[in-house]
């Protein structure tokens, strides 16, 4: 199941049932675990771990240096869970050490081709990025959330779990969770509604949310002033409470509406 025109570190180690095909490079200190199916002419460098069932398609690039100039060779990581789909030529770049020291993907992600994830980036699980997606470093992503193809998320930004970020969009603030973003620069046009159908959000739990969102965005109050007169509604909704503390713990600031715009 090793094609043997691959070409494996002898540090490398690799798990039962791995295929790996031909012409891939396997770099050292890289684990990849089981199940693992590696196509032709991609790359895995170290120290990097792959969990069980990835599939890493044809001139991906998983585990490369970051070329941030701050970057100065020191051993840094990249960390993958499980079922992921990494498509042909996306990038994803270790940590360095003036942050975490490590990249952290979830599992059940789905990257698209030339989809970038920069270093220090932490991606939850079942996110999926279209063609040409991109996250500069130190990017945070919740579970569930969904990118556009050529959307793109500034260095240091957090997008909430649940979120939709339309194709082409260009993130500079924070996204809280639920919350649709489309634009350049990327502005809140409203609450993911085709994303919460999906997954089964409750009707009752879809209504705090829609009263949550127009709080933040329609009702003219500072996000603290939001903040104060959801807590309650945040007591009985998990989900309103994911979005108060997205809006509280916020350093750079959430989307907003267009001006002159009424999101809905």
């Amino acid at each position: 199941m090793i094609d043997p025109r691959a070409i494996i570190d002898p540090s490398a180690e690799i798990g039962a049932d791995v295929e790996i095909g031909p012409w891939s490079m396997i770099g050292p200190d890289v684990t990849i675990g089981d199940g693992c199916r590696i196509g032709p002419l991609a790359i895995i460098k170290g120290p990097t771990t792959l969990g069980k069932r990835n599939q890493v398609f044809q001139f991906a690039t998983v585990g490369e240096d970051t070329p941030a100039l701050a970057y100065k060779g020191e051993p840094t990581t990249l960390i993958m869970g499980d079922d992921n789909i990494v498509r042909e030529k996306v990038t994803i770049h270790r940590g360095m050490l003036q942050d975490r020291g490590a990249t952290v993907i979830g599992s059940n992600n789905l990257f698209m081709a030339d989809v970038h994830i920069g270093h220090d980036c932490v991606v939850g699980d079942h996110v999926i990025m279209a063609n040409n997606a991109s996250l500069a470093g130190h990017v945070s992503v919740g579970d569930h959330a969904n990118f556009g193809g050529f959307a793109g998320v500034l260095q240091f930004r957090t997008v909430g779990a649940f979120t939709h970020i339309a194709a082409y969009s260009y993130v500079r603030k924070d996204i809280p969770p639920y919350v649709t973003a489309e634009g350049n620069p990327a502005c809140a046009v409203g609450l993911n509604v085709e994303g919460m159908r999906r997954r089964g959000v409750e009707k009752t739990v879809s209504a705090a949310l829609d009263h949550a969102y127009k709080t933040a965005y329609r009702a003219g109050l500072t996000a603290k002033e939001a903040c104060d007169a959801l807590e309650d509604e945040a007591s009985r909704h998990r989900e309103v409470r994911m979005f108060v503390d997205a809006i509280r713990s916020s350093e750079h600031g959430i989307i907003r509406p267009r001006r002159g715009s009424q999101a809905t």
